[in-house]
């Protein structure tokens, strides 16, 4: 990990902070192909893609996996982990259910009514990654606010592995779900499929779940077409840290988001004077006792940082810059500075407050903005799920008190048809009238 003092290597910190995504031009030419192969050839190109990348030989019969195996799946878990699951499901059910939107209605003196009606997303596909980790509190994390926003018909795709054996445990927290339609099928040609409908694969409106830069790469090309959750980047944590932190936490906290992936952002902001030999030590004893040490280590080679600051205003200025997917405040009195966070995926306050349990069973959302989008996105929620409608009805003594205004701002504008569409309701006598709402379910609110 690097060493830099602030604010004398404030520009180095700040290029560091915003380096531009990198840019891959034969992925992207490759997903570029992938795409229009599935568009054209449907189940065909899928099965292909997924011979030639995941080793696996599937049929168009065999791409979906049948209910029983879900069921199996659930019932060969450990009773613990089952538990474990059903916990974390409550923790996030009972979490998101407050963000449900209703929607409201407005009604003038003239009878007219303005509505902002909500309603959830027809069918959404969830993206389960595979490879070296299996990922149920993902499919935990987006199928649970789909469910709360209304979401009937969800769609799993996850990377088949040896043999097209899917991991267990997301087959059996499908099954706990009550979500029976799974795919064996991953990368760029699964994110197509759903894009796009197959004979086999249906057609979605709307895919979350992260993936791997071929599945951001496809997602990233396709928004528009269909929408997406988010285009996530590699994992980041960002520690802001003072002597009242046990380097053994801080150390800790850096490698649990170091071992997702060699392109892993770790930084700790440390306030004072930071003893580096002792942290050093800490940090290898620590890496020599983790599984996935190599990981760890390439990541922390490449983009591992500790930056010394002499303020808490310092930290903070840096942290709101980098704009982090995960937070952690690991200082003494740490609500002191919360309310000046400001550009964060999520906060992580207090030393017995690990991002790990946000990852699994706080019941917060683990998926968010990354790569400094944190400034402007949100972590997944129920309104991700969901879409707005205006709706207008005016009758004709609304329309006569606006009339005027509206023709001005058309003619003005160089619209003449516009402000026509307004002028021949006015000289007709035979415009009917709106019928009322019927079975209204929320409450009429005064439009002043």
């Amino acid at each position: 990990m690097r060493f830099f003092q602030y604010p004398k290597d404030a520009e180095a910190i700040r290029k560091k902070f915003l380096t531009a995504v990198e840019k891959h031009p034969d992925i992207e030419r490759s997903v570029e192909r992938i795409i229009a192969s599935v568009r054209k050839n449907g189940d065909k190109a899928v099965l292909e893609f997924t011979r030639r990348f995941d080793h696996v030989t599937l049929t168009e019969k065999s791409l979906k996996v049948p209910e029983t195996d879900l069921q199996k799946a659930w019932k060969g878990l450990n009773p613990d982990v089952r538990e474990v699951i059903r916990l974390a499901a409550k923790r996030i059910r009972d979490f998101h259910v407050h963000q449900a939107q209703t929607g409201y209605r407005l009604k003038d003196n003239t009878g007219s009514w303005l509505e902002y009606r909500i309603t959830p997303i027809s069918s959404v596909g969830l993206y389960v990654p595979g490879g070296t980790a299996a990922y149920p509190s993902t499919l935990l994390m987006n199928a649970i606010p789909a469910r709360i926003a209304g979401v009937k018909d969800i769609v799993i795709v996850t990377p088949p592995g040896p043999k097209g054996r899917v991991n267990p445990l997301i087959l059996g927290t499908a099954w706990f779900l009550g979500l029976k339609n799974v795919y064996r099928v991953g990368g760029a040609q699964a994110v197509a499929a759903l894009a796009f409908g197959t004979k086999t694969i249906p057609k979605v409106d709307k895919i979350a779940g992260p993936g791997n830069i071929y599945v951001a790469t496809a997602k990233r090309m396709l928004y528009g077409i269909i929408d997406m959750d988010m285009i996530a980047g590699p994992s980041e944590i960002l520690v802001i840290a003072d002597s009242s932190a046990p380097l053994s936490f801080i150390v800790a906290d850096l490698l649990s988001q170091a071992e997702h992936d060699p392109l892993s952002v770790a930084v700790l902001i440390y306030i004072g004077d930071l003893d580096q030999e002792m942290f050093r030590k800490e940090l290898s004893r620590q890496l020599s006792l983790a599984p996935r040490k190599e990981i760890i280590r390439k990541s922390l080679n490449a983009r591992g940082m500790i930056l010394g600051v002499k303020t808490r205003r310092d930290a903070v200025t840096l942290a709101n810059l980098k704009a982090p997917e995960h937070l952690e405040i690991l200082v003494k009195n740490p609500m002191q500075i919360v309310p000046e966070l400001r550009n964060a995926g999520a906060l992580f306050v207090g030393p017995f407050t690990p991002e790990t349990i946000g990852d699994y069973v706080a019941g917060t959302n683990h998926v968010l903005p990354t790569m400094g989008t944190a400034r402007f996105f949100s972590p997944l929620s129920v309104s991700s799920f969901s879409k707005a409608t205006s709706i207008l009805s005016f009758t004709r003594k609304g329309l006569e008190s606006l009339a005027r205004a509206s023709i001005r701002f058309a003619e003005e504008e160089g619209l003449p048809s516009h402000a026509q569409a307004v002028k021949i309701r006015m000289n007709s006598q035979c415009s009917p009238e709106p019928q009322p709402m019927k079975n209204v379910k929320f409450k009429m609110k005064n439009l002043k």
